[in-house]
């Protein structure tokens, strides 16, 4: 029923304040006839009437002028208190919405000012202009009061509504922060995307060029077959980088794209590295569990970014890969050493965003990462990705779904 009302109110603006302001001066006449009974007829009627209906018109004005509108009210009752009315609450209605107006729209300074000039001037009107002389609480102090009253209400509503602006501006700055970091999170997340594809098939189209040259003075037919192969790892790449890159279209048809890389992936994985010429020894301790996406997706990638270093910069053509299942963690460590030489394409990188990026994507699910040289030679890669929180992502994933 109160919605009901509100909707109606918030339609018809006019007709509320309309009938408002007529409750109000309902009452202030009301208030001029308890004073008329009260001093048996010796106060004059329609002056007090007249006035009245020029205080409360003139609150038509109070949200565009408050502080004239409130001078006019004030400028009423003194009026009133001269001709010998008792300024009740009643008949100084006007002058309190005037004063709770000002109060709420200007500062608190001019607010508080209006206010003591306001209550002050009712004070002096009890003491000096009034037939009630002798009763000085009800005279003075009572209507000094109640302007003093509805100021503090005023600028306890005004401090409210302050308040709550600036706790929607801040919310409104949160959220374009937390947008803002979304949109650095997600680039990060493409760029290490890329970085991943585009850095594990060049590097290995690369090896397998780098092999080619190297033994075509002794054995041609070799190196031609390394060639060949050359054409299924550039496609490789081409298909991965597109599907990476078609998820940031918007037009993208969801069934062209291909599903995110994950262990299951591991055999091609190791043939794309095979035919770069590195020999991968695959490991698997305790029993195999199902990954959900983002886990088999970070495993994937950084054993991809692992071996891409070792065939990148590894002296060595055999790489170790060891995958532990345990029921809270898996553990992935890739391994080269030193013990036999190989042929490099070109110098040792000394920096790059391989590291960097396999570090964040483990500590973006909860893992730990290590990455160092071997005291007895060659490089050593440790990532430990948790696997407890993996019914709880489900469940959350299906609950948003």
């Amino acid at each position: 029923m109160s919605t009901n009302l509100q909707r109606r109110a918030a339609r018809h603006p006019r007709a509320v304040e309309s009938g408002l302001l007529s409750l109000l001066l309902l009452a202030t006449l009301t208030g001029v006839l308890v004073t008329r009974s009260v001093t048996d007829g010796q106060t004059v009627l329609w002056p007090g009437v007249a006035l009245s209906v020029l205080a409360c018109a003139a609150l038509l004005w109070r949200r565009g002028h408050p502080l004239p509108t409130l001078a006019v009210t004030a400028v009423c009752a003194i009026a009133e208190g001269a001709l010998g009315y008792l300024l009740t609450p009643l008949l100084m209605g006007p002058l309190l919405v005037a004063q709770y107006s000002a109060s709420v729209r200007v500062s608190r300074r001019t607010a508080w000012n209006s206010a003591l000039a306001a209550a002050a001037a009712m004070a002096v009107t009890g003491l000096f202009l009034t037939t009630f002389s002798h009763q000085l609480i009800l005279t003075s102090l009572n209507p000094a009061a109640w302007v003093l009253m509805v100021a503090a209400l005023g600028s306890y509503v005004r401090v409210r509504r302050q308040y709550a602006v600036a706790r929607a501006e801040h919310a409104a700055q949160e959220r374009e922060e937390d947008a803002r970091r979304r949109v650095i999170e997600e680039r990060m997340r493409i760029a290490r995307e890329l970085h991943d594809v585009v850095a594990h098939h060049l590097a290995l189209a690369n090896a397998q060029a780098g092999t080619a040259a190297h033994i075509a003075p002794a054995n041609p037919g070799q190196a031609l077959e390394i060639i060949a192969r050359l054409p299924e790892t550039t496609a490789a790449a081409l298909r991965e980088l597109k599907a990476t890159v078609g998820l940031l279209r918007q037009d993208t048809d969801p069934d062209e794209v291909a599903p995110a890389p994950g262990l299951d992936q591991l055999p091609d994985l190791l043939a794309s590295c095979s035919a770069a010429g590195l020999d991968v020894d695959v490991t698997v301790q305790g029993e195999p569990q199902r990954l959900h996406s983002g886990l088999d997706l970070t495993a994937y990638r950084i054993i991809q970014e692992a071996l891409t270093n070792v065939t990148k910069h590894a002296a060595t053509p055999t790489a170790r890969l060891r995958l532990v299942y345990t029921p809270r963690h898996l553990t992935l460590t890739v391994t080269n050493d030193t013990s036999a030489a190989r042929p490099t394409a070109g110098p040792v990188a000394q920096g790059g965003f391989g590291l960097l990026g396999m570090r964040e994507r483990a500590l973006a699910i909860g893992g730990t990462f290590h990455a160092a040289p071997r005291p007895e030679g060659g490089f050593e890669v440790t990532c430990s990705l948790p696997l407890h929180d993996l019914d709880a992502r489900e469940n959350e994933s299906e609950s948003t779904t």
